[in-house]
């Protein structure tokens, strides 16, 4: 049995659905662990000050992770890694240089954080009660730990994959929500709040050691060396800095928006906080998995001069991110409120909470088919070495994002129309704090345009049919308004066949709804002779579990 789990961790895996839905597994059950995670933080705290400090003490160590770490992200390391893992000598040089300079510069970026801490926070989130920023500064100062010990993980995913070993890889995000999740359980009723920061530290430190094993087993762990090799360092900063820009720009206007959340009143920072982790499920499912099992293939594509079948493999995966975005999204619109009341409605997360986060979560979803497009492209020009297209689109939707949402809070405040409109349209009339509504609006507007300028440069700069993928759109795009109106009638129907006032009751009413439709919007694919619902049928048929994956790199946690 030891030895079956042990070959299970270290087989590796090839294909593109295959990968994807593998891939797509490992998502999934993190996924689900970070449900769990949010279930338990919304029973214990509800969308109030202790959650919104909470989140907003994250959000200056992720962009630590997200400006410094990038240097050690898998898809920059791995093209150095591969050639010298013949050469073990020199492999060690190569690791121990990009070890030094990125532990000196994390933890100088981490020192200096640490005492402007009172300083910044109090210039980005003017919202919160000054008694206050002493607790919001001691969540952040703990959580800087975070990104040191993620970006050591990130250095050592690279050595995993450079080996070609996924699962090891894939397991490491659930082990992290797993720590979390006991953190909440076991500290908390001691601890308070702080007890989940202590957890999320301990989640990080256990997404490295699990790694570490095998990297002690091959003797490659880095050590920390000042006798630096500074060409490789010189070229890692030159390939890395468009991608780190880009994720820099994009957390720049999450923390926009975090800081505007602070001054809509208590609670907006968690609602906001929480929506955006609901919606983060399928695009972590749908988008995420394709655009990470198409990165080798694509790579190898590029790098063998074979754009067609570069272009022809750009235009699967877009297929399938359509296919399965569009339904998702559908189905998140109606069913909003069932997902919320099951995932997030216990304890301290009381009604008028779960009605404001199911229509964040319906305004958010309105761009996951976006958000999934976004990283398939970004990916094909990574592939394709050409970084610095996607970045300019991304600093651009990045400052979209921030007008679209300051614009749109300025017209909620002071056009009374509007704000009914959008009221009566997600049924959240008479609520307080419904002005958050106007930041995931402002969100995935950017997303939208995003996508749409990837898109058009895409088709410039790599000529190809995109024919199958508008049909794809549209035909998805039909079967999903009709399973849409299914799942609708079905929640009318079955309201009277359960006691709505239990969970068991709102989740099978939820659940019974969905398979209705979803049992419609297959039949409605398959009259259609849809190309992407067989091949989906094909590769379920080729027991994909069994199959080798390529992992890619992936943002953490």
């Amino acid at each position: 049995m030891v030895k079956k789990i042990l070959n299970f961790i270290h087989q590796e895996q090839n294909g593109l659905h295959q990968a994807a839905y593998f891939l797509g597994i490992f998502a999934f059950l993190s996924q689900i662990l970070g449900l769990f995670r949010d279930r338990l933080l919304a029973h214990n705290f509800g969308a109030g000050l202790e959650l919104d400090l909470y989140y907003a003490a994250f959000r200056l160590p992720d962009f630590l992770f997200v400006s410094i770490a990038s240097l050690v992200s898998v898809s920059v390391l791995i093209p150095f890694l591969v050639p010298r893992l013949e050469n073990k000598e020199n492999c060690r040089r190569f690791l121990n240089s990009i070890f030094s300079f990125f532990f000196a510069l994390i933890i100088l970026a981490s020192v200096i954080v640490f005492f402007l801490a009172p300083y910044i926070l109090k210039f980005i989130f003017p919202g919160f009660p000054s008694e206050n920023y002493g607790e919001l500064v001691l969540l952040t100062r703990i959580l800087l730990l975070s990104p040191i010990l993620l970006g050591l993980s990130n250095l050592a995913s690279s050595i995993v994959q450079a080996n070609r070993l996924f699962v090891l890889y894939a397991l490491s995000p659930i082990i992290y929500n797993i720590i979390i999740i006991l953190s909440i359980i076991f500290l908390v009723p001691s601890q308070g709040i702080k007890g989940v920061v202590f957890g999320v530290v301990g989640g990080a430190l256990f997404h490295l050691a699990i790694q570490l094993p095998y990297i002690f087993k091959i003797k490659l762990i880095p050590h920390f060396s000042f006798n630096w090799l500074w060409t490789d360092v010189k070229t890692i900063i030159y390939l890395s800095a468009p991608r780190t820009l880009a994720l820099s720009s994009s957390h720049l206007s999450l923390l926009f928006l975090f800081s505007f959340a602070s001054t809509l009143g208590e609670g907006s920072i968690t609602i906001f906080n929480l929506s955006f982790n609901l919606q983060s499920v399928p695009l972590s499912i749908v988008g995420v998995s394709y655009s990470l099992a198409a990165f080798p293939i694509l790579a190898r594509f590029f790098a063998d001069k074979e754009h067609l079948r570069f272009v022809e493999q750009i235009t699967a995966a877009a297929k399938h991110i359509i296919f399965w975005s569009i339904p998702v999204t559908v189905l998140f619109i109606v069913l909003r409120a069932q997902i919320v009341r099951v995932i997030l409605g216990s304890g301290e997360f009381n009604w008028e909470h779960t009605r404001l986060t199911a229509a964040t979560l319906a305004i958010f979803s309105v761009s996951i088919l976006a958000q999934g497009l976004n990283l398939l492209f970004t990916r094909g020009y990574y592939a394709a070495q050409k970084t610095s297209r996607p970045l300019i689109i991304n600093l651009i939707s990045s400052g979209a994002i921030i007008l679209f949402s300051f614009g749109l809070v300025g017209l909620f405040k002071h056009n009374e129309f509007f704000r009914f409109f959008i009221e009566s349209l997600l049924r959240v009339e008479g609520l307080p704090g419904t002005i958050v509504l106007m930041l995931p609006l402002g969100y995935s507007l950017g997303m939208i345009l995003n996508t749409v300028m990837l898109f058009s440069l895409f088709k410039r700069d790599f000529k190809g049919s995109r024919r199958k993928v508008i049909d794809t759109f549209f035909q998805s795009l039909g079967a999903g308004v009709i399973l849409g109106f299914a799942a609708y009638v079905a929640l009318n129907i079955s309201a009277s066949w359960f006691n709505l006032e239990t969970l068991l009751g709102i989740f099978l009413q939820g659940l019974i709804s969905g398979l209705f439709a979803i049992l419609i919007g297959v039949t409605i694919l398959w009259l259609l002779r849809s190309q992407e619902l067989a091949e989906i049928w094909k590769t379920l048929h080729k027991r994909f579990w069994k199959t080798k994956v390529v992992g890619s790199d992936t943002d953490i946690v």
